[in-house]
């Protein structure tokens, strides 16, 4: 079954830097599109990075581009997040997901929450 395992979250101060890992499996990680999206407290789900099976092209929010660097290991079937420069506004719990170069699934797992705070 399709398992997707968010990881790498914490409490880091406004500037700092984090880097998220989501272990894959039950899929072919390799072939597939993959997204990071958030969602703050009493806000709706953000969409925030996509990557293609290969990673070589990749997309961001406007309120993240320069500051946010999405990545990929197939050969590990993970997928990362590295980001830096963190904002208050930042604060949410991220998610990986699967999908297409339009659409995401349903995210299905915990999440890694992400508190950027002084």
């Amino acid at each position: 079954q399709v398992q997707l395992v968010e990881s790498g979250g914490g409490l880091v101060q406004p500037g700092g830097s984090l880097r998220l890992s989501c272990a894959t499996s039950g899929f072919t990680f390799s072939n597939t599109w993959m997204h990071w999206v958030r969602q703050a407290p009493g806000k709706e789900r953000e969409w925030i990075s996509r990557i293609d099976s290969t990673g070589i092209l990749t997309t961001y929010v406007d309120s993240v581009k320069g500051r946010f660097t999405i990545s990929r290991d197939n050969a590990k079937n993970t997928l990362y997040l590295r980001m830096d420069s963190l904002k208050s506004e930042d604060t949410a719990v991220y998610y990986c997901t699967k999908g297409t170069d339009t659409h995401y699934d349903e995210p299905r797992g915990q999440g890694t929450q992400v508190t950027v705070s002084s």
